[in-house]
Formats: C-alpha cells, sequence, structure tokens
C-alpha cells in the first residue's frame, strides 16, 4: 500500500490510525467503471485485514457485472457530522476475486479468516452465512488518503 498524499498530511491519518479507523467502520461506498465510462456508486460492508479491504458483493448487481469488465475502484469511507468532527479513507487500485462466485462455502483457505471476522463484525456470528448470491473481491489498495480533521484543533 502506497500513501501518496501530498496535500494535507497535517490531516492524514497514521498507519495506526489508519488501522483502527478501518477496522471498527462497517459500510463503505464503492465507486466502479461503467461500460460508459461513468461512475456508479454503491454501499457495501466490508472487512479490513490490515493490508487489503474486502467487499462481499451481489454477483447479480450492477456493481459485480462492471468490476468483471473493469476492476477498477475507487473506496470511501467515512464517519463526522461537524466540520471538526470529519474523518474518513479512500482507496482505489483494482479488485482481485477471491473464491467462487456466487459463494456457496466451497473451502478457500485464503477465506477461512476472512469470513470469520465478517461473519463476526457484521452478523455476530462465528460462521459466515453463504447464501449463494454474493461472492468476494479483495482490493489491495495502490493509493491511500486519508483525512482527520480533529487534528486540525483551533486552526
Amino acid at each position: 500500500m502506497t500513501v501518496t498524499q501530498r496535500r494535507g498530511r497535517k490531516i492524514m491519518m497514521t498507519p495506526g490510525e489508519l488501522d483502527a479507523f478501518l477496522t471498527t467502520q462497517r459500510t463503505c461506498r464503492v465507486a466502479t467503471v461503467s461500460a460508459e465510462g461513468g461512475p456508479h456508486v454503491s454501499a457495501l460492508w466490508f472487512l479490513w485485514d490490515g493490508s487489503a479491504l474486502w467487499l462481499y458483493s451481489v454477483v447479480r448487481s450492477k456493481r459485480w457485472t462492471q468490476l468483471l469488465r473493469d476492476p477498477r475502484v475507487a473506496v470511501v469511507i467515512d464517519i463526522g457530522e461537524e466540520y471538526e468532527s470529519l474523518r474518513g479513507v479512500e482507496l482505489s487500485g483494482a479488485v482481485e476475486f477471491v473464491g467462487e462466485a456466487p459463494r456457496t462455502g466451497e473451502l478457500c483457505a485464503e477465506l477461512d479468516a476472512v469470513e470469520t471476522l465478517f461473519a463476526r463484525k457484521n452478523f455476530g456470528l462465528d460462521a459466515m452465512p453463504h447464501d449463494g448470491r454474493h461472492a468476494w473481491v479483495r482490493l489491495t489498495p495502490e493509493k491511500v488518503v486519508s483525512w482527520d480533521f480533529r487534528k486540525l484543533g483551533d486552526r
């Protein structure tokens, strides 16, 4: 992962802050590229494993179709209501498809830890409830930009 942030270094998150933020958040917005070249943005739950963002997507979705054609994405995770409390991260790069699609629970060592953590975080379960409609993509970000406006203090 390369942090290429030039502007806003004062408000960028440290690697530890970035991990803590991404580990505790649940919902992200994923921007994919349509066949015509336009953006399509949709919300998803995710899992951060310390180096990659895991997305569990419906395989019969516009998002999935677009990722099959063009794996480039930009993902934003952010929180805050007031200007002074805004925090967030934008990750971008190309996704990789992992496991069978749709996912039915077939053994896949690469997904063991991911599915256990995702199930605990999002469903309060110890095992992933496979519905035969979703599948996994992994984003190992090529670019990361973060902000934490709480670091501005009194400006």
